[in-house]
Formats: structure tokens, sequence, C-alpha cells
């Protein structure tokens, strides 16, 4: 692994995984993190501060080139996870997920060509394909953004694709199917499950029969290093899913049958994505990661999901039980 590893979004979800796992490899990282007055760090606060200590934590905006700037200059290798993600907020405030997603995105795409970085990874989502037209989905699948969210994501893609072509930045888009695991919030279906079946037996959820591809979070994190590592996957796009999905109903039962509880559900019409906006079936073809980057996931579902409800059962108290997080 590079020497000098930059993580942006470092103080989100996969981002904190990431960047700890990082520093375990001997990496020095740069954790770029969005300013706040707070000096918050988001998810790294969760993990083990002696790891944490041992990063340089840098607070900017991806929007702002001068801090950008400053946080990539001198890296070996850029990990680009920091976005705007919540699809609810996008329907409501589509400019900050353009300026972050795309201006942002081009932002490190420029300072990373500047300063002569190895290898930027780029992190997509398959919300870019909307429904799934095949099943499983290959990097092929067209992409029809459902969500002001998804075709923020796809510009961005879009963009780094275009650097590869024009000015040879060596980089790999990756796009993981629904990472869950320890340290999610509740925006995720997967916590938000777990977190109300640990506190009673009603759950308020949105749409049930939808169908995702779960993959836990420390295989998403190896397939952004085995990434890094790869030159026969520079200028490729490359799927993290699983090969296999699951409804939320179906998700409720498996929380339910490791809780040893029979789990009620009430749709919450809050929930419900605007008709046109939902996006049905998720479901990825893994087949090119195993081929370019010699990835495979590890963990199944149901040893994922005892993890996550292991930890979250212990950090009940950071959570804002069925409060819907938009």
């Amino acid at each position: 692994m590079a020497e000098t590893a930059v993580v942006t979004g470092a103080g989100g979800f996969i981002g904190g995984h990431l960047a700890t796992a990082l520093v375990r490899r001997g990496s020095h990282v740069r954790a770029f993190l969005r300013y706040n007055s707070r000096g918050d760090q988001g998810s790294l606060e969760w993990h083990d501060q002696h790891v944490v200590r041992d990063m340089e934590v840098i607070f900017g905006d991806l929007r702002d080139v001068e801090s950008v700037g400053r946080a990539i200059t001198g890296a070996d290798v850029v990990f680009h996870l920091g976005a705007q993600i919540a699809i609810p907020y996008s329907y409501v405030n589509a400019r900050d997920f353009f300026e972050t997603n795309v201006l942002g995105t081009l932002n490190v795409a420029e300072a990373a060509l500047r300063a002569g970085v190895h290898r930027v990874v780029h992190t997509s989502t398959s919300e870019v394909y909307g429904t799934a037209r095949t099943i499983p989905m290959t990097e092929e699948h067209p992409l029809e953004a459902h969500s002001p969210y998804a075709a923020s994501k796809i510009g961005g893609d879009k963009l780094m694709d275009a650097f590869f072509r024009s000015h040879r930045l060596p980089v790999t888009v990756l796009r993981p199917f629904n990472t869950y695991g320890p340290h999610q919030s509740t925006r995720a279906v997967t916590a938000t499950i777990v977190t109300q079946a640990l506190a009673g037996e009603t759950l308020l959820l949105g749409e049930l029969d939808t169908r995702r591809d779960l993959t836990f979070v420390s295989d998403t994190v190896a397939g952004f290093i085995a990434a890094a590592e790869s030159d026969a996957a520079v200028g490729r796009t490359v799927h993290l899913g699983t090969g296999n999905d699951v409804s939320v109903a179906e998700l409720v039962a498996v929380v339910g049958e490791l809780l040893g509880r029979r789990l009620a559900v009430e749709v919450d019409e809050a929930r419900l994505r605007p008709p046109l906006s939902e996006v049905r079936r998720l479901v990825s073809n893994p087949a090119l990661a195993h081929e370019l980057i010699g990835w495979n996931p590890k963990v199944d579902l149901g040893a994922g999901l005892l993890a996550t409800i292991r930890w979250i059962e212990s950090n009940m108290s950071r959570f804002r039980i069925g409060e819907y997080s938009r």
C-alpha cells in the first residue's frame, strides 16, 4: 500500500472503516472531513482512538479547491469517498448534491492530477442504475438515475472516466452495492431495522418489497484496498457486491430470527420514495472484481447481521430510535 493515502469522507461509514484499516496496514492516512465548528469527526469517533490518533485529520470542504489541493499534495493514493449521500434530502436540496458530488469530484480529480498521485479510487453507488433490467447486473448495465442523488453520482463517475481518457489519471471507479455493518447510521435500512428491533417489536419502515445486494463493510473495505493495488483496474468500473439479494421484508425476518423474536412492521408513509423514484431491485455480478482485483466477499449475511446487531446493542445510546433520518 502507498505510503501516504488520502481518504475523503473519512468521517462517513465506509470511510471510517477504510481509514482505520489503512492505518493498521502501515499507511500514513490523511483523513479529509467536512469542516464543522464542533470539530466533529463523524464515524471516526466510534473507532479505536489509538488508531485515529495516528491519522492526520484535515477539515475542509470538497467544494473548496484550496482545501482539497492541500490535502492531496504529496499523496500517493486518493480514496475518494466524500459525498452528499442522503437520497431523501436530495429531493429538496439537489444543488448541494451536484456541488459536492460533481464539482467536488472535479476538485479531487484536478488536485490528484497536479499531485501526480499513483492511484485514485473513486466511489460510485449501485443507485446509478435505477431498477435492475437484467439479473445479475454487470458493469455494462444502463445508467438511469431515479433521484437527484443518483444523477449527481453519475456526473461524478463520468467526470472521473473523462479524466482517465483525457489526462490518463490513474483512476478506478468502485461501485459498492449497499454496504452495511457496525458504525452505520439509521439512514440505512439495515441499521434502521436493527435499532428498532432491539428497542421493541413493531418497526416503522418504508417499502418492504424492494430488494438489495447487502455487502458487509469489511468486504467493501477489502475491495477498496485491492483496487488501489491492481494495475488491471485502472480506467475500469468495478462492482463490489455479493451477487445475492434480499427484500426488506426478508431482512426483517432474518433479524427477528437472530434476536429470537417475531417482528411486526408498520409502513410509515414518510419513508416512502416518490413512486417513480423507487429502485425496486439491485443485485450485482461480482465476477469482474474477482478477475481484475482478486476480490471475493467473505462475510455471509447471517454473520454480518450478527456482528452488526452486537455492535448496535452495545451502542444504543448513539441512536435516536425510530426517528427517520433524512
